[in-house]
Protein backbone atom coordinates (compact mmCIF):
# COMPACT_ATOMS: atom_id res chain seq x y z
CA UNK A 1 0.00 0.00 0.00
CA UNK A 2 1.65 3.16 -1.28
CA UNK A 3 0.45 6.56 -0.01
CA UNK A 4 1.10 10.20 -0.77
CA UNK A 5 0.62 12.65 2.10
CA UNK A 6 0.12 16.28 1.07
CA UNK A 7 2.03 18.16 3.76
CA UNK A 8 3.08 21.40 2.12
CA UNK A 9 0.26 23.62 3.38
CA UNK A 10 0.93 27.07 4.84
CA UNK A 11 -1.66 26.75 7.59
CA UNK A 12 -2.49 30.44 7.48
CA UNK A 13 -5.78 30.00 9.38
CA UNK A 14 -3.88 28.25 12.20
CA UNK A 15 -1.10 30.84 12.59
CA UNK A 16 -2.67 32.17 15.78
CA UNK A 17 -2.16 28.81 17.49
CA UNK A 18 0.80 27.15 15.73
CA UNK A 19 2.94 30.19 14.82
CA UNK A 20 5.19 29.48 11.83
CA UNK A 21 4.99 25.67 11.79
CA UNK A 22 3.71 23.80 8.73
CA UNK A 23 0.14 22.69 9.35
CA UNK A 24 1.02 18.98 9.51
CA UNK A 25 3.41 19.75 12.39
CA UNK A 26 0.76 21.44 14.54
CA UNK A 27 1.22 19.94 18.02
CA UNK A 28 -1.58 17.79 19.44
CA UNK A 29 -0.91 16.55 22.99
CA UNK A 30 2.81 17.30 22.51
CA UNK A 31 3.11 15.37 19.23
CA UNK A 32 2.77 16.72 15.70
CA UNK A 33 -0.46 16.03 13.84
CA UNK A 34 1.61 14.03 11.35
CA UNK A 35 2.41 11.53 14.13
CA UNK A 36 -1.28 10.60 14.38
CA UNK A 37 -1.69 10.38 10.62
CA UNK A 38 1.32 8.04 10.51
CA UNK A 39 -0.20 5.93 13.32
CA UNK A 40 -3.39 5.58 11.28
CA UNK A 41 -1.40 4.60 8.16
CA UNK A 42 0.57 2.05 10.17
CA UNK A 43 -2.70 0.52 11.43
CA UNK A 44 -3.96 0.38 7.83
CA UNK A 45 -0.90 -1.52 6.61
CA UNK A 46 0.80 1.20 4.57
CA UNK A 47 4.17 0.06 3.22
CA UNK A 48 5.51 3.23 1.58
CA UNK A 49 4.79 6.92 2.14
CA UNK A 50 5.73 9.78 -0.18
CA UNK A 51 5.49 13.20 1.49
CA UNK A 52 4.72 16.20 -0.69
CA UNK A 53 6.40 19.05 1.18
CA UNK A 54 6.78 22.77 0.71
CA UNK A 55 6.53 25.48 3.35
CA UNK A 56 9.07 24.99 6.19
CA UNK A 57 9.78 21.45 5.00
CA UNK A 58 12.93 21.29 7.13
CA UNK A 59 10.77 21.00 10.27
CA UNK A 60 9.07 17.92 8.85
CA UNK A 61 12.27 16.26 7.65
CA UNK A 62 14.03 16.90 10.96
CA UNK A 63 11.19 15.28 12.88
CA UNK A 64 11.07 12.28 10.53
CA UNK A 65 14.82 11.71 10.88
CA UNK A 66 14.23 11.01 14.59
CA UNK A 67 11.35 8.54 14.13
CA UNK A 68 11.39 4.75 13.99
CA UNK A 69 8.81 4.17 11.26
CA UNK A 70 7.26 0.89 10.13
CA UNK A 71 7.15 1.89 6.45
CA UNK A 72 9.53 3.21 3.83
CA UNK A 73 9.41 6.96 3.41
CA UNK A 74 10.36 9.30 0.57
CA UNK A 75 9.57 12.93 -0.17
CA UNK A 76 9.38 15.64 -2.79
CA UNK A 77 9.71 19.37 -2.14
CA UNK A 78 7.80 22.12 -3.93
CA UNK A 79 10.25 24.96 -4.43
CA UNK A 80 7.24 27.18 -5.04
CA UNK A 81 3.56 26.45 -4.33
CA UNK A 82 2.17 24.16 -7.04
CA UNK A 83 -1.42 23.94 -5.82
CA UNK A 84 -3.09 20.76 -4.57
CA UNK A 85 -2.91 19.16 -8.00
CA UNK A 86 0.69 20.12 -8.66
CA UNK A 87 1.73 18.68 -5.30
CA UNK A 88 0.09 15.35 -6.15
CA UNK A 89 1.58 15.35 -9.65
CA UNK A 90 5.09 15.92 -8.30
CA UNK A 91 4.78 13.18 -5.67
CA UNK A 92 3.06 10.60 -7.87
CA UNK A 93 6.08 10.67 -10.20
CA UNK A 94 7.94 8.82 -7.42
CA UNK A 95 5.21 6.21 -6.92
CA UNK A 96 5.69 2.57 -7.90
CA UNK A 97 2.19 1.11 -7.63
CA UNK A 98 -0.60 1.32 -10.20
CA UNK A 99 -3.09 2.71 -7.69
CA UNK A 100 -1.92 5.29 -5.15
CA UNK A 101 -3.70 6.49 -2.02
CA UNK A 102 -3.50 10.25 -1.49
CA UNK A 103 -4.22 11.88 1.89
CA UNK A 104 -4.34 15.46 3.10
CA UNK A 105 -1.73 16.10 5.77
CA UNK A 106 -4.15 18.12 7.92
CA UNK A 107 -7.07 15.65 7.94
CA UNK A 108 -7.82 12.37 9.71
CA UNK A 109 -10.53 10.16 8.20
CA UNK A 110 -10.42 6.70 9.74
CA UNK A 111 -11.93 4.61 6.96
CA UNK A 112 -10.56 1.22 5.88
CA UNK A 113 -8.01 1.93 3.15
CA UNK A 114 -8.09 -1.70 2.00
CA UNK A 115 -11.86 -1.48 1.42
CA UNK A 116 -11.36 1.84 -0.36
CA UNK A 117 -8.74 0.29 -2.64
CA UNK A 118 -10.93 -2.75 -3.38
CA UNK A 119 -13.89 -0.53 -4.25
CA UNK A 120 -11.69 1.56 -6.57
CA UNK A 121 -10.39 -1.50 -8.43
CA UNK A 122 -13.82 -3.15 -8.75
CA UNK A 123 -15.37 0.08 -10.06
CA UNK A 124 -12.55 0.45 -12.61
CA UNK A 125 -12.27 4.05 -11.44
CA UNK A 126 -9.52 6.45 -12.44
CA UNK A 127 -10.00 8.37 -9.17
CA UNK A 128 -12.03 7.46 -6.10
CA UNK A 129 -12.90 9.97 -3.37
CA UNK A 130 -13.60 8.91 0.20
CA UNK A 131 -16.84 10.66 1.16
CA UNK A 132 -18.33 11.41 4.57
CA UNK A 133 -21.97 12.21 5.27
CA UNK A 134 -22.23 15.41 7.30
CA UNK A 135 -25.11 17.32 8.90
CA UNK A 136 -25.68 21.04 9.46
CA UNK A 137 -22.43 22.33 7.98
CA UNK A 138 -21.14 25.21 5.85
CA UNK A 139 -17.34 24.71 5.71
CA UNK A 140 -17.39 22.13 2.93
CA UNK A 141 -18.65 21.73 -0.59
CA UNK A 142 -20.87 18.77 -1.49
CA UNK A 143 -20.15 15.77 -3.74
CA UNK A 144 -23.16 14.21 -5.50
CA UNK A 145 -23.16 10.59 -6.68
CA UNK A 146 -25.61 8.43 -8.62
CA UNK A 147 -26.88 4.94 -7.69
CA UNK A 148 -23.61 3.35 -8.85
CA UNK A 149 -21.63 5.86 -6.76
CA UNK A 150 -20.30 7.56 -9.88
CA UNK A 151 -19.59 11.20 -9.05
CA UNK A 152 -21.98 13.37 -11.06
CA UNK A 153 -21.42 16.88 -9.67
CA UNK A 154 -19.70 19.10 -7.14
CA UNK A 155 -21.43 21.96 -5.34
CA UNK A 156 -19.86 25.01 -3.71
CA UNK A 157 -19.67 25.67 0.04
CA UNK A 158 -22.89 26.91 1.64
CA UNK A 159 -24.98 25.92 4.64
CA UNK A 160 -26.57 22.49 4.28
CA UNK A 161 -28.60 20.31 6.55
CA UNK A 162 -27.12 17.15 5.02
CA UNK A 163 -24.66 16.13 2.31
CA UNK A 164 -21.63 14.10 1.30
CA UNK A 165 -18.30 15.89 1.62
CA UNK A 166 -14.87 15.15 0.20
CA UNK A 167 -12.97 13.54 3.10
CA UNK A 168 -9.52 14.34 1.73
CA UNK A 169 -8.56 10.71 0.96
CA UNK A 170 -8.32 9.51 -2.63
CA UNK A 171 -7.23 6.52 -4.69
CA UNK A 172 -5.71 7.46 -8.01
CA UNK A 173 -4.78 5.42 -11.05
CA UNK A 174 -1.25 6.68 -11.68
CA UNK A 175 -1.28 6.12 -15.45
CA UNK A 176 -4.73 7.64 -16.01
CA UNK A 177 -3.72 10.75 -14.06
CA UNK A 178 -0.42 11.08 -15.96
CA UNK A 179 -2.27 10.87 -19.28
CA UNK A 180 -4.22 14.07 -18.57
CA UNK A 181 -2.83 17.27 -20.04
CA UNK A 182 -2.22 19.07 -16.75
CA UNK A 183 0.05 22.05 -16.07
CA UNK A 184 2.78 22.13 -13.42
CA UNK A 185 0.63 24.26 -11.08
CA UNK A 186 -3.06 23.51 -10.72
CA UNK A 187 -5.94 22.87 -8.34
CA UNK A 188 -6.77 19.19 -7.92
CA UNK A 189 -10.39 20.05 -7.23
CA UNK A 190 -11.04 22.70 -9.90
CA UNK A 191 -8.66 21.73 -12.71
CA UNK A 192 -8.81 17.94 -12.41
CA UNK A 193 -11.94 16.69 -10.62
CA UNK A 194 -14.34 19.30 -11.98
CA UNK A 195 -12.67 19.49 -15.39
CA UNK A 196 -12.85 15.75 -16.09
CA UNK A 197 -16.04 14.76 -14.26
CA UNK A 198 -17.76 14.19 -17.61
CA UNK A 199 -15.50 11.15 -18.16
CA UNK A 200 -17.69 9.39 -15.56
CA UNK A 201 -14.65 7.58 -14.20
CA UNK A 202 -14.62 9.28 -10.77
CA UNK A 203 -16.34 7.39 -7.97
CA UNK A 204 -17.29 8.09 -4.37
CA UNK A 205 -16.72 5.62 -1.52
CA UNK A 206 -18.93 6.52 1.45
CA UNK A 207 -17.61 5.83 4.95
CA UNK A 208 -18.88 6.66 8.44
CA UNK A 209 -15.35 6.73 9.88
CA UNK A 210 -14.17 9.45 12.26
CA UNK A 211 -13.37 12.68 10.38
CA UNK A 212 -11.47 15.78 11.49
CA UNK A 213 -9.93 18.59 9.46
CA UNK A 214 -7.69 20.80 11.64
CA UNK A 215 -7.84 23.72 9.21
CA UNK A 216 -9.43 26.09 11.73
CA UNK A 217 -8.50 26.64 15.41
CA UNK A 218 -11.84 25.30 16.70
CA UNK A 219 -11.30 21.86 15.13
CA UNK A 220 -7.58 21.89 15.87
CA UNK A 221 -8.35 22.20 19.58
CA UNK A 222 -10.93 19.40 19.28
CA UNK A 223 -8.16 17.01 18.17
CA UNK A 224 -6.48 17.11 21.58
CA UNK A 225 -9.45 15.44 23.27
CA UNK A 226 -10.54 13.18 20.40
CA UNK A 227 -7.10 11.66 19.79
CA UNK A 228 -6.82 10.42 23.39
CA UNK A 229 -9.35 7.70 22.57
CA UNK A 230 -8.49 7.24 18.89
CA UNK A 231 -4.74 6.60 19.20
Amino acid sequence: MECIVLAGGLGTRLRSVVNELPKCMAPVNDKPFLHYLFEYLKQQGATRIILSLGYKHEYVLDWISKQDLSFDIDHVIENEPLGTGGGIQLAISKANEKNIIVLNGDTIFTLSLNKLLSFHVEAKATTTLALKEMYNFHRYGVVNVDEQNTIISFEEKQYREKGLINGGVYVMDKKAFANKDLPEKFSFEKDYLEQYISDKSFYGYISDGYFLDIGIPEDYHKAAEDFKSLF
